[in-house]
């Protein structure tokens, strides 16, 4: 259990790593070419930029025509920058609706328990999760 855990904190801890935003001067320094989006949004100078793009699209506010032209040239890009394009960007992105078991589940005080103890493991890798008095069903 505690090696399932373990590989679930890495998984955590590379996905913040990939996700930590760009600084203002490092935004400042690239050139406007490396911008997909209007105001210089969708920055996509590398292939883990390009993936964040893609994500985060579909929730972008802007016009359907804007979101067209943002994801073909996240698309161009990503072409130019030798990134795995099996999965192009899309203007739109549906969402999934929850069953009422996953919205009863995300809603449980279990969840909100967990999620919390895997937030806090990994601001603290250091945290002990299990006590040896708990005794624990654990296959």
């Amino acid at each position: 259990m505690s090696n399932y855990l373990n590989k679930l904190i890495d998984r955590a801890n590379k996905a913040l790593e990939t996700a930590k935003p760009l600084t203002t001067k490092q935004r400042k320094k690239m050139k406007k070419s490396t911008f997909c989006g209007p105001g210089r949004s969708f920055p996509v100078p590398d292939c883990k930029h390009v993936a964040v793009a893609k994500a985060y699209l579909g929730r972008s506010k802007f016009s359907k025509s804007t979101k067209k032209k943002i994801a073909a040239c996240i698309n161009r890009k990503a072409k130019q920058l030798g990134c795995d394009v099996s999965k192009k960007a899309k203007a739109s992105i549906k969402y999934i609706e929850l069953s009422a078991e996953q919205k009863r589940l995300y809603s449980s005080d279990v969840f909100a328990e967990t999620k919390g103890l895997v937030e806090e493991s990994i601001k603290n890798p250091d945290l002990e999760l299990f006590k040896e008095d708990i005794p624990c069903n654990c296959d």
